[in-house]
């Protein structure tokens, strides 16, 4: 049976210190922390000096950073725990502001693994704040000596032969734990080409989806932002599905228009990429060419089997350029991907795979 990067950390005790200049918050993620069997909350810091300092005295799986803090801010921290101690995960924390998100999307750049925000309602009462910090903790578990040092390779699906030469004519993305950097990784190398557009979903909250829009319309140079309703979906135009709504496509007559709503989460996330996918499958049919990327759960897994009946394809990112390969192990694990490639090797398949075949 295929496993999943997510699977390993299963029975893994991940060894945390959390780092917030507020004794109020540290305390609350410490005890949430705390109460999970398989979290080791071995030490926590006031500032990023401090942090350090414990770093150099305790095993530490996963450092919980706050962005502002006195003596020495997170990024600051970050630079230098990326360089001493290579092994260590960290998760950015920070408000839901825009500067603060600013700062988190480039600590991502600069090696973070993940980010979270701190609910605006308080943290001890936040039931969804606490399954959220959990998981992306657990997500990040390493993978201890005695543990299986490796997983089964993925079955790659051949499709049948395509009764017509068109190529795709949407390009769906689905991401989440380590998107950001995987994304613009991907945008970078699709600049000046893929004329198709571009449906993409990345677990985050709104004030990063914005940013992360911006982001990628410079690093690829095309329109990229998040996806308004009703808007009609343009060739070259990339859509983002906006924090808090599931992005879906429909026909507006005989023109694909995004769809936004606020149904209930699929695996947990709103936005969810296997709306989106679903969609896609649906409006497009056999021109969807879907990439699951890096990211923590199963999100998209179901979206890409809607995709491949439909006669549509699909490929995943390699466990070994993933920052957790819960995502893209687990549509890999459908055994209809008909690629599994590292980042690197992506943006130039599907440049290939977006043109008119020969």
């Amino acid at each position: 049976m295929l496993k999943t990067m997510d699977d390993h950390a299963v029975g893994a005790v991940v060894r945390v210190m959390v780092v917030d200049d507020s004794a109020v918050v540290r305390g609350l993620v410490a005890r949430e922390l705390a109460s999970d069997p398989q979290i080791d909350v071995v030490c926590t810091a006031s500032n990023g000096e401090i942090a350090l300092t414990e770093l150099r005295r305790h095993p530490i799986d996963v450092v919980l950073l706050d962005i502002e803090m006195p003596v020495m801010d997170g990024l600051t921290a970050l630079g230098h725990i990326r360089v001493e101690h290579k092994s260590v995960r960290v998760i950015m924390v920070s408000t839901l502001t825009r500067r603060n998100a600013e700062i988190s999307m480039k600590a991502l750049q600069l090696g973070a693994s993940d980010y979270i925000a701190k609910p605006e309602t308080g943290l001890g009462g936040a039931a969804e704040f606490k399954r959220d910090l959990l998981s992306r903790v657990k997500a990040l578990a390493p993978r201890r000596a005695a543990e299986p040092a490796s997983v089964v390779a993925p079955r790659l699906y051949s499709p049948p032969p395509r009764a017509t030469k068109s190529p795709p004519r949407v390009l769906a993305i689905g991401a989440s734990t380590g998107g950001p950097p995987a994304l613009l990784h991907v945008f970078e190398d699709l600049k000046g080409a893929v004329s198709q557009p571009i449906l993409l979903t990345q677990h985050m909250p709104a004030t990063f989806t914005a940013l992360l829009a911006e982001q990628l319309g410079r690093a690829g140079g095309r329109p990229c932002a998040e996806g308004r309703d009703g808007e009609p979906v343009l060739p070259g135009h990339c859509y983002v599905a906006p924090g808090g709504w599931h992005m879906t496509v429909a026909l507006d007559g005989a023109t694909p228009v995004i769809r936004l709503n606020q149904e209930p989460a699929e695996n947990f996330c709103r936005p969810a990429v296997d709306p989106m996918l679903r969609s896609a499958a649906q409006v497009y049919g056999a021109g969807v060419l879907a990439v699951i990327l890096t990211g923590m759960g199963a999100d998209g897994a179901k979206g890409c089997t809607a995709v491949a009946d439909a006669g549509g394809r699909f490929i995943a990112q390699d466990e070994a350029t993933s920052v957790v390969w819960g995502m893209p192990g687990a549509a890999a694990a459908t055994g209809r991907t008909e690629n599994v490639m590292p980042i690197n090797e992506i943006g130039p398949w599907l440049r290939r795979a977006m043109e008119v075949p020969a």
